[in-house]
């Protein structure tokens, strides 16, 4: 529908309220989905009319559209189910029960089945849960303001919550203008006219004269009892701020995330809290009459209120291995910081490239680090700062036998291949190559010469036009397009392929794939000027609309992805540079002046969250990102094409432009200058690519205190160019970093790099967590998914919950070492303890589970499985008693019904809940189970046993792929019985294997070892290992207390936390850590669980934000994970 469309409605619905027609009014409300009546919905509810506010509901979401809308959708029904149970209604409150709460079993079938369990209580309130209902007055009170808070939080209600200022009577008034208009236009206007009906156009009768003066009003008010009241329901509003776009509105119903103070998280059967904080609303973005461009349709109205499945899952910041977030500079500085100073226009070289240059693009990190592509299918890395090309491949198929007969009908045909884009992915370590005919090639880049082949895709029928690295749920993967009018995704590791998007009738030209509010879709541009957005499932495109001028365009967000841009030209020549409004899905903004006979698609790019850049008519202009006007240009000194290519480095420090002459002009600023000044004439070093690449890590030798004499460093060769992306965000160079404390350097330069080494408790943050039950070991450890409590299972079959309160000093109620959490009880007492079957705690091996909710721990100490509600503490079901007893216990990643329990008998057992049955009995190890894992990258699930095997089985049909035996360091004798764990990778393919006697890293898809690291001493044994929540660190303790935190990568050793740092100094027994868990969200945060009973949390200072600094390579950076790299099962040397 056109927006002047939808005004008419607003219009009509004025009117209607105005003439009191009240159902009609609501009926259009719902109808159109364009004003959502806050008043009429709170009445409704507090009458408690649910069918009305059902339907009336159903006119702008369905309860399958999003987390905040199924939410609202529970809660009503919730409370009608509660208010049936209330009048001992049973039939109504089953009928409610099968009809409207059947269906979010689906989402939570635990959930599902407490609510059914209330029908056998007398009275609900029972259920500790429910203990606080009142009245229905007041229940329905309660659950009102916890509505409108889901109904303000949810994207899709946007714009939707305040009906626009009119004037009275609008519509009246626009009538009266256009009869008085049609009266002007009477061959003979009489003075009186006589206007009988609105439903032809006015016109005088006989001449009467001269022309009439324009009667006003023409058109009176329909006679009612008491004249027209003034405008009530939509009433006048005040316009509010233009924000920033926060979300993608343009897509049909998208997943939104957690709001800022709402949160539509876990349904559960508490009531709803009133006395929650006000709700931060969120700004709405009014539409643009911008009169160049309109692009509602009808069509795109039914497209925008189709339904779909629930979302897809958050993807917080937790990116893929290796894939560095990298760190732009703030729109936050204030405007005056830049001037066209800021703009790189002075030539500082010019590269030659041989050939036509087709695509350019700078390093993620390494600011001078510039890929080329060219028209004969050359690409080639240059190094700005020495004006030396580091590599140069010419095109090839690298496997002519795995090609599509179409390609090998085509090469045999044409000698030449044409490169139409290249790409860095995220963190540089991978890079991707698009050629004009079906091929992509992948490589795997490790800084200098050393580049290495990684995928041959044969992707599309035709050109493949464009290429971009995208990470949907935390999948690193590759988006193509081409002439086959089809945008395709593939998995970045093993090339496979994972999505199609079909919908364009036009060959496809370019992609964008972004994130917004953890939203990921993809932008798809056409020859024929159409784009397209789509979500990563298989419900097609959720826009359709039409480029300004059916244009050939590119589009680019702004380096902090708060705005979205576009640049191409029509077929007549007609270039445009737009700024797009995103919550209307229409031009915000056009730049002026672009050329009017481009003879190729105007290249553009973004910088600095500020400045636009264009290639035109032989120069490069760049415009103010909030100025419609040509800022400056410059002609690069002459010798540029028609439309040149341009690209920014990160910082805009530096501008590449393509040139006549089949070279590459480097263009700089006063920063840029200076960088290239620090580089100039000096080598490449490698450290100072990516520092997510990875190292065939040798077994280290030593763990004990470091000394000046015996600690060797690793000499830096010069000063570092390159900033670290630091886990929590922070860019700081390596000079910057100061540790708690270093061993002195005795030599000033090169730089030494230095272990760092915590010994006193003023050098980190430390809090043992109180503790009013018995003390016992502490047998497992873990924090809850949402990261705001700690659960402990002792020796003594005893569970331990502590959770931290929100506070002024921790507003977020996250766990922290700053702030004391609580042992929490509920208020009958309770304990959750195991039952023990007669076994010693000596001879039961604890485990336990935690739902991904954080609602229900399925846990055993060497007797029954029990499954405890973590509310209550209740037990809701035992089963599986001993013999053989439960060691180890995994849920099914993508099927909570379904857990993997490792058996002291060394068998696995694939038990489905539901139906309380053994699906599949796995055998294979020697020795009781003692880890389990599953990828659901790989569909595998692997087992680690006391027998020092790890095993590889299938989730589809449970057979063993592959097993292998640990390989034991010289000199190291293991217990009989040690545990050997295992966890996965964020990746999914990297698997992490701990044994007292060493950390190992795996490649699963490969099944090879690419690492391992072993203590020198016998004594210092490890008792654990766990990723950090980011899988960038490794934490580990040690029988002699310490702590140690690795390079996850490289197996690096980069910080030691000796026992003083934390532990009492003259402790009663001998203390140490026997379990280390990570903080789930916070990378930089680990708990110990101690042979005393207690549990420590550890942070670094406030002051250092992290543990120690990154080992700088040996010998040269390897291969990334992401590349697969070649390891052996033999400890490294």
């Amino acid at each position: 529908m056109s927006s002047l469309s939808r005004e008419l409605v607003f219009l009509i619905l004025q009117f209607l309220d105005e003439e009191k027609f009240k159902e009609t009014v609501h009926k259009l409300e719902q109808e159109s989905g364009f004003f959502f009546n806050m008043k009429y919905f709170e009445d409704a509810v507090t009458n408690g009319e649910w069918d009305e506010v059902e339907k009336y509901l159903s006119g702008f979401t369905k309860v399958d559209d999003n987390r905040y809308s199924m939410k609202i959708f529970f809660e009503i029904r919730k409370q009608k189910y509660l208010e049936a149970l209330d009048k001992h209604d049973r039939s109504k409150a089953v009928e409610i029960l099968v009809k409207d709460l059947k269906v979010f079993s689906a989402f939570n079938e635990d959930l599902f089945k407490e609510i059914t369990q209330l029908l056998t209580l007398e009275n609900f309130r029972e259920n500790e849960q429910l203990s606080k209902y009142g009245d229905t007055k007041s229940a329905r009170g309660i659950m009102l303001a916890e509505l409108k808070k889901l109904i303000e939080a949810n994207p899709l209600f946007r714009d939707k919550l305040q009906f626009p200022s009119l004037k009275n009577s609008r519509l009246r008034t626009l009538i009266n203008q256009s009869l008085n208009w049609q009266h002007q236009l009477c061959k003979n206007p009489r003075p009186n006219p006589d206007i009988k009906t609105l439903f032809v156009d006015h016109s005088c009768g006989q001449p009467n004269g001269a022309r009439a003066p324009s009667p006003a009003p023409i058109m009176g008010s329909i006679p009612k009892a008491g004249g027209f009241p003034q405008l009530s329901v939509h009433g006048q509003f005040q316009a509010t701020p233009t924000p920033h776009p926060t979300s993608i509105a343009w897509m049909a119903n998208p997943s939104p995330v957690p709001h800022p103070t709402v949160s539509a998280g876990a349904i559960g059967l508490t009531t709803p809290n009133s006395a929650a904080a006000a709700i931060l609303k969120r700004p709405r973005t009014p539409p643009t009459n911008n009169l160049a461009v309109d692009y509602q349709t009808a069509d795109s109205e039914h497209v925008l209120k189709r339904s779909r499945p629930l979302g897809m899952p958050d993807e917080v910041n937790n990116l893929p291995v290796n894939i560095l977030p990298i760190q732009f500079t703030s729109q936050s500085h204030a405007q005056s910081l830049y001037s066209p100073d800021d703009l790189p226009k002075t030539v500082v070289m010019t590269l030659n490239q041989g050939s036509v240059v087709r695509s350019m693009d700078f390093h993620p990190i390494q600011q001078t680090l510039l890929l080329v592509g060219t028209s004969v299918g050359d690409i080639m890395v240059w190094e700005v700062g020495s004006r030396e090309r580091l590599v140069l491949r010419n095109f090839k198929v690298w496997d002519i036998a795995e090609c599509s007969v179409g390609l090998q009908a085509i090469r045999a045909k044409e000698a030449s291949m044409s490169v139409n884009r290249v790409m860095w992915c995220p963190d540089g370590t991978l890079f991707g190559v698009a050629y004009s005919k079906h091929i992509v090639h992948v490589y795997s880049y490790n800084g200098g010469d050393e580049l290495r082949q990684h995928l041959e895709i044969d992707a599309h029928v035709g050109s493949v036009n464009d290429l971009a690295f995208s990470h949907p749920n935390k999948q690193l993967c590759i988006i193509t397009c081409g002439d086959d009018k089809a945008i395709k995704v593939w998995d970045a590791v093993n090339g496979s392929k994972l999505y199609t998007f079909e919908g364009h009738e036009s060959p496809v030209y370019s992609v964008c794939p972004h994130y917004k509010e953890n939203i990921q879709f993809i932008f798809s541009t056409a020859l024929d000027g159409k784009i397209k957005a789509w979500l990563y499932d298989n419900l097609g495109s959720r826009v359709d609309y039409d480029a300004p001028g059916h244009a050939c365009m590119r589009m680019a967000y702004s380096a902090d992805g708060t705005r979205l841009f576009s640049c191409g030209t029509s077929k007549d020549g007609e270039s445009y540079i737009v700024e797009w409004n995103e919550s209307e899905g229409a031009v915000k903004r056009t730049y002026h002046g672009v050329g009017k006979r481009s003879a190729a698609v105007v290249q553009f790019d973004t910088t600095k969250n500020r400045f636009l850049a264009a290639g035109d008519e032989s120069m490069i202009k760049f415009w103010d990102m909030d100025n419609v006007n040509l800022l400056t240009t410059t002609d690069g000194d002459g010798g540029l094409p028609q439309s040149p290519n341009v690209r920014f480095n990160k910082e805009g420090t530096l501008l590449a432009v393509s040139t006549n002459e089949n070279g590459i002009k480097i263009l700089a600023n006063a920063d840029g200058l200076r960088l290239l000044h620090t580089l100039e004439n000096r080598p490449f070093d490698t450290s100072r690519v990516a520092s997510g690449s990875i190292v065939k890590a040798p077994t280290l030798n030593t763990f004990g205190p470091t000394t000046t004499g015996t600690n060797v460093g690793v000499v830096d060769r010069g000063p570092p160019t390159m900033a670290i992306v630091g886990l929590n965000g922070e860019s700081r160079g390596l000079s910057d970093v100061k540790p708690p404390r270093v061993v002195e350097d005795s030599i000033e330069k090169p730089k030494i790099w230095k272990l760092t080494e915590i010994n006193e408790q003023s050098q980190c943050r430390s809090l043992r967590l109180s503790d009013s039950l018995m003390a016992a070991k502490v047998s497992r450890l873990i924090y809850t998914n949402s990261g705001l409590a700690i659960l402990a299972l002792a020796s003594n079959a005893v569970h331990k919950l502590w959770k931290w309160p929100k506070s002024e000093r921790n507003p977020s109620g996250k766990a922290t070492a700053s702030v004391a959490p609580q042992l929490w009880q509920p208020s009958s007492g309770i304990l959750m303890t195991n039952e023990i079957n007669n076994t010693t705690a000596e001879d039961a091996v604890p485990c336990f589970a935690l739902s991904k909710n954080d609602s229900y721990v399925m846990s055993a100490s060497g007797g029954k499985i029990s499954l405890f509600n973590m509310m209550t503490f209740k037990t809701m079901t035992t089963f599986m008693p001993p013999p053989p007893a439960a060691t180890f216990l995994a849920f099914h990643p993508q099927d909570n019904n379904v857990i993997a329990i490792g058996m002291d008998d060394s068998s696995i057992q694939i038990y489905n809940v539901r139906v309380d049955e053994v699906k599949s009995k796995l055998k294979g190890h020697q020795k009781r189970i003692t880890g389990l894992a599953f990828s659901h990258a790989l569909n595998v699930l692997v087992s680690s046993g006391a027998d020092a095997q790890i095993c590889v089985w299938s989730t589809d049909k449970w057979e063993r792929q592959a097993s292998k035996f640990l390989q034991i360091p010289n000199g190291h004798v293991p217990s009989p019985l040690a545990e050997t764990r295992v966890q996965f990778h964020q990746d999914q393919i990297h698997l992490l294997v701990v044994h007292e006697t060493q950390i190992a890293i795996y490649d699963v898809s490969k099944f090879e070892c690419l690492g391992q690291w072993s203590p020198k001493e016998p004594g210092g044994l490890i008792t654990h290992a766990t990723y950090s929540c980011d899988s960038q660190s490794i934490y580990s303790s040690f029988e002699d207390g310490s702590v140690g935190v690795f390079v996850a990568t490289t197996l690096r050793l980069k910080c030691r936390i000796s026992p003083s740092a934390y532990l009492p100094s003259n402790p009663s027994s001998r203390l140490y850590p026997l379990v280390v868990a990570a903080h789930p969200i916070e990378p930089n945060q680990f708990a110990l669980g101690l042979t005393d009973g207690g549990v420590y949390v550890l942070e670094p200072l406030e002051a250092e934000g992290k543990w120690g600094t990154m080992p700088p390579p040996e010998n040269g950076a390897g291969p990334s994970i992401a590349s697969g790299m070649v390891g052996s099962d033999r400890p490294s040397r």
